[in-house]
Parts: structure tokens; C-alpha cells; sequence
């Protein structure tokens, strides 16, 4: 007797998990940014979002080869060194109903890309940014980037004498609604935050300590699997609830908060850190310079504004995209263009 064919598991939309799976991968087997796309591809197949309507973005090294590797079906662009963002600007801008992540990692972001990036979350541009974040320039041979620590060392010895780049304190200072961090290597803590920062509103930074095992996995990498391990200081433990599900749990006040973005879904953070509040931009950034002082990974959401303005609202655009406007809708009524050349004369 044949045994019956076991149904595949769908999302609330109807899709299988592999629809949101892409080729398989080439990096090194171990290597943090496999993980981080697992989580993806996690994140969009749990949230039902249909891969047609994900637009995935990269510039070049290790991490920006990710997109290849999830959402196969999704809209893909692999542009330059460090510029990414001003692509998923434009397609941000142009249909504002797509889901727009970039992919980055810390060199495309803060050394080659610095100036696209930091203009990008000034914009407050909707989009999902993550920085897969080794400290080194895997793809050509592990050079230190701009987020190495002082005294770190490389794998032939050399010491890095340089002050490091804190990605979230940038993006803080810049005035980013949502910044968070994390770890490749905790799906629990990463999965609800990359939810959280696909319904954000505006610019959401997910900055995510990712080792690279083959050029900076060692004793003397402040980005080492072990490290990380010893040193990641948790702020909250989070949990993401959608719209579409009932808010069946009353949670203890003082011990939890509740963040309730535009679209009704919630953040749900217990908080490992009693007196923290997410919501205190500098108190987020005070916290940052302590636990750097102190030598620790500081991991959390540690800051958000849910009542952000995006850059689409900003520029007032009109609900229907862009992309999807017709050549009659697109031109000037005769009347208006008359007012408009009126005013010149």
C-alpha cells in the first residue's frame, strides 16, 4: 500500500516556505551570512508576504550575495560597491507597495558606502537595511573594515590602530526610527526583529554581528563566534505579533512594552534590562557608549519611533505606484499646465 503523499505546509497567502528560497549557497560552509538568509527567508514566509512583491537589493562582497540565495521569484538588483541604497531608493520611490530589503555588509555600508547610506536613513527611505556585519573584507582576503575594534588583530597578526565605526550610533545620530542589532547565530531574537523592521514605516537598520570563519574567527576577533558568544549583552527578548493575529496575552507592566506600529501589528519587548526604554533616542545612544566601554556586544531593539514620517510620505506621493500610473494619469490637465505657465509670465 502506497504510503499518501504528506500536504506541504503553506503561509496564510499560499505559499510554501521553499517559494522563498533562492540558489543554493557558495560561501564558506559556517559562514554567519548563510544564517542571517535562513532568517529571512523566515521572517517573509512566516509575515505571508508574497515573494512577487519583495525587492531584494545588494551592492558587492560576501553579504550582498545573499540575494541570490533567498526569494528566488522576488525582484533581484546586484549594483555596485556601497551603491545599493540609491537603487532601493528608486525603487522604493517608484511602487511603494513593494517590500524593499538591501543587503549590505560592513565595508559596502560604512567604508566604500558611507555617503549613500548615510543619506538613505537622513531620507528615512521605507526599506529594510541589514548589515552583515564580520568586521573584514572577506571577499578579498580579509582586509579590516571600517567596524573593526581597536587592538584587534587579523589572521597574519597585524593590529588594528584605527577607532571603529558603530553602525547603530551612525545610523542614531543620523536620526534613524528603528535601529536594532543582533547575532547570525540567535534565529529567536532576529526573526521578530526583522518582522518588526518589515512593518516599520521608514528606514529600519538591522546591524547583525555575522563571524566570517574563515578570516575572522580567531583569537583576537572581537567578531569571533566565541566572542560573541562571551561577550553579547542582551537588552530585551522580542516578540513580534502581527495584525492579522489576536493579542491573546496580557503582558506584565514593567516587565514588558508593547510598541503598536501604524498597520496594527505589535512589538513585543521583555525587557532583560528593567530601566530601558526603546523609545529614548538618547538613551539609546548612552547605553551604546557604555557597553563599548565595557567591552560588550549591546543586542536589542534599541531604538524605535513608531509614528515615523517615510520618505514616500514626505515627497506626498499619491497612493497608487508609480510604476503602475498610466500616460493619462502621468500628464498635466491643460488647465493647470496653463496656471503653472501663468505664473511665469
Amino acid at each position: 500500500m502506497a504510503t499518501p503523499a504528506r500536504a506541504v505546509k503553506v503561509n496564510r497567502s499560499g505559499f510554501p516556505k521553499n517559494a522563498y528560497a533562492g540558489l543554493p549557497t557558495t560561501l564558506c560552509q559556517g559562514c554567519g551570512h548563510n544564517s542571517i538568509t535562513a532568517h529571512i527567508i523566515t521572517a517573509y514566509y512566516e509575515l505571508g508576504i508574497s515573494p512577487y512583491m519583495v525587492a531584494k537589493m545588494s551592492g558587492i562582497g560576501c553579504s550582498s550575495k545573499a540575494i541570490t540565495y533567498l526569494i528566488d521569484s522576488g525582484h533581484g538588483f546586484n549594483g555596485l560597491h556601497g551603491r545599493m541604497p540609491s537603487v532601493a531608493t528608486g525603487a522604493a520611490v517608484t511602487n511603494r507597495e513593494l517590500y524593499v530589503i538591501g543587503v549590505s555588509g560592513d565595508g559596502d555600508t560604512v567604508n566604500i558606502g558611507t555617503g549613500q547610506f548615510v543619506h538613505t536613513v537622513r531620507r528615512n527611505v521605507r526599506m529594510v537595511y541589514i548589515i552583515a556585519n564580520n568586521g573584514v573584507y572577506g571577499l578579498t582576503k580579509g582586509q579590516f573594515s571600517a567596524t573593526a575594534d581597536v587592538g584587534v588583530t587579523l589572521r597574519t597578526g597585524e593590529v588594528n590602530k584605527q577607532k571603529p565605526i558603530d553602525c547603530c550610533g551612525l545610523a542614531l545620530e543620523l536620526g534613524c526610527d528603528f535601529v536594532a542589532r543582533s547575532y547570525s547565530g540567535d534565529p529567536k531574537h532576529l526573526v521578530p526583529l526583522l518582522k518588526a523592521a518589515i512593518n516599520h514605516r521608514g528606514f529600519a537598520l538591522l546591524d547583525v554581528i555575522s563571524p566570517c570563519v574563515t578570516y575572522n574567527n580567531h583569537e583576537g576577533s572581537t567578531k569571533s563566534y566565541k566572542y560573541v558568544k562571551e561577550h553579547a549583552w542582551p537588552l530585551d527578548a522580542v516578540e513580534f505579533i502581527p495584525s492579522y493575529e489576536p493579542r491573546e496575552v496580557e503582558h506584565p507592566e514593567g516587565e514588558t512594552l508593547e510598541v503598536k506600529l501604524p498597520d496594527g501589528s505589535y512589538i513585543v519587548l521583555k525587557k532583560l534590562e528593567k530601566e530601558y526604554d526603546p523609545t529614548d533616542r538618547i538613551g539609546a545612544l548612552r547605553v551604546l557608549r557604555e557597553a563599548a566601554a565595557k567591552k560588550q556586544i549591546l543586542t536589542g531593539l534599541l531604538y524605535v519611533n513608531p509614528d515615523t514620517t517615510g520618505f514616500d510620505q514626505t515627497l506626498a506621493l499619491v497612493d497608487k505606484p508609480l510604476a503602475q500610473l498610466s500616460q493619462e494619469e502621468l500628464r498635466l490637465p491643460k488647465e493647470t499646465l496653463e496656471e503653472i505657465m501663468e505664473g511665469f509670465r
